[in-house]
Order: structure tokens, then C-alpha cells, then sequence
């Protein structure tokens, strides 16, 4: 039976595809009430009504917006872009939902990271937590310490919480759009040595999300750990990529340092906590510090997860890229 009162899920404003947006659609499909909560109305918000969603315009940092967007509400999916005031946020939409009382549940997106960066782990000798995330960092990204904090903000307010720690996606900015330029050439240059992965989907960390704020109670007070399919080291990539571009990809391993300058701070520059996060992550995967492969996502969804090649073909930049005369 479809929820009566209106599921809330912010961040949905996002691009098509994107998480919360999917979530949106996905909801909308079966049936579900939604409102979204947006920071502007503007065209994507236009989108959102015209896909059938209620549309809240507010202030994640408001109190006043927050409480008013849970009016009516049980079920909130919480989601905000990387942002320096982001348990501000979290917190702020906990303690209104507290307030508020009746609460179903409350999905937060988090990060895979939180599996194995635990307090014990954290607070070791340095150079054993240098060892133990692979050799180039000792600390968490602000982000990462962010949503830590999420997670036990949320625990500790009493909500029926679940957390979805989602591996880093295939669409991450550093697998994507700042690869652009030498996939443009036919390089995929990335600083991760031969390190494996199994980053996952977007799509299927919606699917996972619109299925637990559908049903939430056989998921209340767990945490996910969701990656994608295949675990395999860039020369496996660069296939995936080669066979969505049609020409011929190779993997150029890079510097780690190298690459966040080349590619990070040049890019960037304006946005020093999103960078902050995009260089912990490098040099996490390029040391060998980003672990755990787990079947969560198969047992959730019945089914296996996207491949990377698939959601390398529906994204957006990539799709514009591979319609582009190669160089």
C-alpha cells in the first residue's frame, strides 16, 4: 500500500540522475506522496512539480524551514551536498523531527568509509592509523568527519534511523567529469596504482533508499554497506570506459599529489571543503585504504547491482563525450 502522508527528501533539486532525484521519480512511480525540498525554485524545481512532487523551498540551516517541511511528513530521507555546515544540517533535521514526534523512519545517506573508520581505528597511534588507511593519511576528510558525527548525532536523538553507506559512486567527480579532459585523448588517468574497486551506481543507492522509506520497518537501526559488482583495478576501467566511448582507452597511473594539483585544486579552487574530501579520497584509494566488498545491495534488491559500464552509459557527460569526435 502506497504511505498516505508525504515521504520528504531533500537534496532533491540535485541533476537527473542524481540520487535524491531518482528517489523522487522512483517513489512518485509507486504510488507515494512526495515532497521535495529544494533551496530555490527554480527550473528544477518547475521539473519536480511537473513529475508529480509537492515542493518545499527552504533553508537545510533553518529551523524554522526544516520544521515546516516536516509537517504532515513520517518518513525523511536526508541528503545534502558536501558542505562545511553539513551535521548542522543533519542535526538540525533530527532534533525537528524529535520535536515533531511520530517519526517512521529517517534513511541517512552516509559513506562506506563508516564501516571501517571507527572510533577505536581513529583514535590509535598515528602511525598506526597511517598504516591502517594505507599510508598518505592519518585523519578523515571534513566530510567524512561530518557524516561520523551524522551517524551519531542520529543515534544518539532516539529516530528510527537507517544509514546507507554507499561505496564511492561511478559517477564521483573524480571517475567522471574531472576525467573528461584525457579520456578526451583516450587516457584514463587516475593517482590509484593498481588498487581495486567496486564503486557503485547511483541508481542502485536510490533503488536501495526508495525501497526502505517504502517499507522501513524490517531496516530500522541498520546500516548498509553497498558497492558495486565488480571488484577490479583501473586497467579494468578503462575497458568499461573503451567499450561506452567506442574508441580505445588506456590506464595512465598518476601521482597522487600530482593528480590532486593537476586536477583537484585546479578545479576546485572555489570550493575548498568538497576539495578537502576529493584528495582524502585519492590518496585513501591510492595507498590501498579503501577496503570491504560486501553482497548488501544483491540481498536488498533481489538482484545484482549496475555495472560500472552501465552507469558510465547513462551519465550524462560521458554520453556527451562519447557522441564527440575523438581527438
Amino acid at each position: 500500500m502506497p504511505e498516505r502522508n508525504p515521504i520528504l527528501i531533500t537534496g532533491a533539486a540535485g541533476h537527473i540522475g542524481g540520487v535524491s532525484r531518482t528517489i523522487v521519480d522512483m517513489l512518485l512511480e509507486q504510488g507515494h506522496p512526495v515532497r521535495a525540498f529544494v533551496r530555490r525554485d527554480d527550473e528544477r524545481a518547475h521539473a519536480l512539480r511537473q513529475a508529480g512532487a509537492e515542493v518545499f523551498v527552504g533553508d537545510l540551516l533553518n529551523i524554522a524551514d526544516v520544521t515546516a517541511s516536516l509537517e504532515g511528513v513520517r518518513r525523511i530521507y536526508f541528503s545534502m551536498s558536501l558542505s562545511p555546515y553539513y551535521t548542522d544540517a543533519v542535526s538540525l533535521m533530527a532534533a525537528a523531527a524529535r520535536a515533531k514526534g511520530d517519526i517512521e523512519v529517517f534513511v541517512n545517506i552516509s559513506e562506506f568509509e563508516q564501516s571501517f573508520m571507527t572510533v577505536e581505528k581513529m583514535t590509535a597511534p598515528e602511525e598506526e592509523r597511517r598504516a591502517w588507511l594505507g599510508g598518505n593519511i592519518t585523519e578523515w576528510s571534513p566530510q567524512q568527519r561530518a557524516h561520523w558525527v551524522a551517524e551519531r548525532v542520529l543515534e544518539w536523538s532516539g529516530l528510527p534511523t537507517v544509514n546507507i553507506r554507499g561505496a564511492m559512486f561511478v559517477e564521483n567527480p573524480i571517475m567522471t567529469w574531472l576525467a573528461l579532459e584525457p579520456l578526451s585523448k583516450g587516457e584514463l588517468r587516475l593517482p590509484f596504482g593498481p588498487h581495486r574497486l567496486a564503486p557503485v551506481a547511483g541508481y542502485d543507492v536510490a533503488e536501495v533508499s526508495a525501497k526502505i522509506l517504502a517499507d522501513p520497518a524490517p531496516h530500522i537501526s541498520k546500516s548498509y554497506e553497498l558497492n558495486g559488482p565488480e571488484v577490479k583495478d583501473m586497467h579494468g576501467f578503462a575497458e568499461d570506459f573503451a567499450a561506452v566511448l567506442g574508441r580505445e582507452v588506456v590506464y595512465v597511473p598518476e601521482d597522487i599529489e600530482t593528480w590532486n594539483e593537476t586536477y583537484v585544486d585546479s578545479n576546485l579552487a572555489e570550493y575548498p571543503h568538497t576539495a578537502a574530501h576529493m584528495k582524502t579520497l585519492t590518496r585513501l584509494i591510492g595507498g590501498g585504504g579503501y577496503r570491504g566488498v560486501t553482497d548488501q545491495l544483491e540481498t536488498l534488491l533481489g538482484r545484482p547491482p549496475k555495472t560500472v559500464r552501465w552507469a558510465l552509459g547513462n551519465h550524462p557527460r560521458i554520453q556527451e563525450l562519447a557522441a564527440a569526435p575523438s581527438h
